[in-house]
């Protein structure tokens, strides 16, 4: 028998690479917007990551009647309260690639001392039905941010999120230990438990 789908509600190439790796071992056939013809742009209007990947994971299922996997991400530094949070993929503007986010972080954080460059990576993974049930997991990942990028691994902040223990940055890792002790690593394998038991 041909195994159900299971739609990834994302266009980020960087994205579905990692989410394809991190849940080979699931019961679904894994497919991407394109794959199956559906074309949306969600409003990510939302004030948390949850209320975000709930938005997108709905929208997706509705469009494709099939059951979607959605995330909202985020990077969080301390010094600066907690931003860019929720904010993330808007934080240097609504136009900005990922060099000039890099940017725009680093220049916010110009002159601050080492101990005060503290930061996590949140992930919230939302699981919906075409019927609009939602399921909720998420994972963190803590490290500090870098005066400068390193790497050419990842997307993102990935440049700049710094490992102390590692001495590396997330981007300066290799795909099979980035996809052990990462954010969106941690909230996938508690959706992979999800998805298991859904099946």
């Amino acid at each position: 028998m041909p195994k159900a789908k299971l739609l990834l509600a994302t266009n980020n190439k960087g994205k579905l690479e990692e989410f394809r790796i991190l849940l080979s071992g699931v019961p679904f056939d894994l497919v991407s917007p394109h794959q199956v013809g559906v074309q949306l742009d969600v409003d990510e209007s939302g004030k948390t990551y949850s209320a975000n990947a709930k938005l997108k994971a709905r929208a997706f299922a509705k469009a494709s009647g099939l059951l979607t996997l959605a995330d909202d991400s985020g990077l969080e530094v301390e010094e600066l309260n907690g931003a860019p949070g929720v904010c993330s993929a808007r934080f240097a503007g609504p136009n900005a690639v990922d060099t000039q986010r890099v940017d725009y972080l680093l220049s916010k954080l110009e002159g601050v001392p080492d101990d005060k460059r503290a930061a996590r990576f949140v992930c919230v993974i939302a699981i919906a039905s075409c019927e609009g049930n939602v399921l909720l997991c998420s994972g963190s990942c803590r490290g500090m941010i870098t005066t400068s990028p390193r790497g050419t691994n990842g997307f993102g902040y990935d440049p700049v999120f710094y490992f102390p223990k590692l001495d590396k940055t997330m981007a300066e890792l290799d795909a099979e230990m980035k996809n052990c002790i990462s954010h969106r690593a941690r909230a996938t394998a508690r959706a992979c438990n999800l998805l298991d038991r859904i099946s």
